[in-house]
């Protein structure tokens, strides 16, 4: 059984405080209760056009996202400028490629839903002659500082170190985020495979953080069970354990 570090405890009273406070201020919105996830949150989409205004989204041509509903918008206008948007698929049994070649106009906004992008992304098995120019993660805090807190799972640093194993992204490459103002948080503690962002979007303003933190260089393997190891197709190529007959 996984035991708790100090750090661990300090990073769950944070999300639970945050989640606290978004459903408190009546900040969450659907679905509710926020508590477990990443929230979506008034004045989310003021948020989200911070990021699409940056040079960083301009000038991408492709871009990784995770699949939350905050982070919506930003996919959205991806795909309606011409930018392709990768996302994982559950349990990282692979990717999706949302081309908007492939995707009719008027099917964009459901294309960049969950169940849309399982219907209309292109699936496969791992990344390859990729090139992905800006990353978008989902977040339940962040600060200015760079630092962020996922809802707890490691699975978005988990994402982002696999995009460094399969070389699609590297140091350089720009990581957003957007949360409403309550979720900035100060002393977020981070560790070597936490994922800090270079931009961190709120209703009313636009952080560029000051690169305090360095960015996970990749998958930390010794962090991970030979369990989790082979549930995932992906994790399973990379660590070399042969497909099953």
């Amino acid at each position: 059984m996984r035991r708790f570090s100090p750090t661990d405890r300090a990073k769950a009273r944070i999300r639970r405080e945050v989640w606290s406070r978004l459903e408190r201020l009546e900040i969450a919105t659907t679905p509710r209760p926020c508590y477990g996830k990443i929230p979506n949150f008034v004045g989310s989409l003021n948020a989200a056009r911070k990021i699409t205004r940056l040079a960083a989204f301009r000038e991408a041509r492709v871009i990784y996202s995770t699949p939350d509903l905050p982070q919506k918008p930003i996919r959205e206008e991806a795909l309606r400028r011409g930018k392709v948007v990768v996302t994982a698929l559950p349990r990282l049994n692979g990717y999706l490629l949302l081309d908007p070649a492939e995707i009719p106009r008027d099917m964009v906004s459901y294309a960049t839903t969950v169940r849309g992008s399982l219907k209309m992304g292109r699936r496969v098995p791992v990344l390859e002659d990729v090139k992905v120019d800006l990353v978008v993660l989902g977040s339940v805090a962040a600060g200015r500082d760079g630092a962020r807190l996922g809802k707890g799972d490691g699975r978005y640093d988990l994402e982002y170190a696999l995009l460094r194993e399969l070389n699609v992204i590297d140091e350089s490459t720009p990581v957003a985020t957007t949360i409403h103002d309550v979720q900035l948080v100060d002393g977020i503690p981070m560790e070597r495979h936490d994922v800090p962002a270079d931009y961190v979007a709120t209703p009313k303003e636009l952080i560029v953080a000051e690169g305090r933190y360095e960015k996970p260089p990749g998958v930390f393997w010794e962090l991970l069970t030979i369990d989790e190891i082979k549930a995932s197709p992906i994790l399973r190529r990379l660590f070399g354990i042969p497909e099953p007959a």
